[in-house]
């Protein structure tokens, strides 16, 4: 599987406002409940019978405060529609969540012509200075469900606000990592590398992605997820 690797830091500036606002966004209702522009995007209205790849995630992937059109997962939709690949995002993003939660879900959110899973989850568990094991433990058991279905997974990593220590941050990192050496998935290390920590392509929150970094994040997960398609 094809692995990401880039370094990226981040300022103390843009964690210290990640740890107040999403900790603030903790108590963020469902994805479902959100006013219009937080909800998942419905990608396409072409028939069901292609392949489905599951963005499953928090508000990173439900799209928090943008429009349908703006949402990574739509991006992603027009990429693999405009490279002739036959195959349907289905946003499974609910802002707030943990990697607990997603362990709670992740039966249900794995359609049966399900063939890929883009994990985009653990930046909650940060805010909320849950143990790194527990982290790891839950997005092991989410790889495990889906391959055991035979679904592909992308592993997209986070960071950790450099305020809960240098130890917990390594940690954190490293369990990324570990999880994509040893369930033999596809990784990104920093979903959101090249728009964390700048303002112009941040939304006022400083943590959420604007319409333009919403692109560069899209081009991220591109990145690593077009390799996937081809391979059977």
């Amino acid at each position: 599987m094809p692995v990401i690797h880039r370094k990226f830091k981040l300022p103390f500036c843009y964690v210290f406002v990640l740890a107040l606002c999403l900790s603030g966004c903790q108590a963020s209702k469902p994805a479902a409940e959100q006013p219009a522009k937080s909800a998942p995007a419905t990608i396409s209205t072409e028939s069901d019978d292609r392949p489905v790849i599951v963005a499953f995630g928090d508000s990173l992937t439900a799209g928090y405060n943008l429009s349908e059109a703006e949402n990574y997962t739509t991006l992603l939709q027009q990429k693999l529609d405009a490279k002739g690949y036959r195959y349907r995002v289905v946003n499974a993003g609910v802002s707030g969540d943990t990697s607990a939660g997603g362990v709670r879900r992740i039966d249900w959110a794995l359609t049966d012509n399900a063939k890929l899973l883009i994990l985009e989850l653990g930046g909650n568990d940060a805010l909320r200075g849950q143990p790194v094991s527990e982290m790891k433990k839950n997005l092991a058991q989410i790889i495990e469900t889906a391959q055991k279905r035979g679904v592909r997974v992308l592993l997209a990593g986070m960071e950790a606000p450099r305020n809960l220590g240098a130890e917990y941050t390594t940690a954190f990192r490293q369990a990324y990592h570990d999880l994509a050496k040893e369930y033999q998935v596809a990784f990104i290390p920093f979903v959101l590398e090249g728009v964390g920590g700048r303002p112009e392509l941040n939304q006022p929150d400083g943590i959420h992605p604007n319409a333009e970094g919403e692109k560069i994040f899209a081009d991220n997960v591109w990145r690593a997820l077009e390799p996937l398609l081809a391979q059977k």
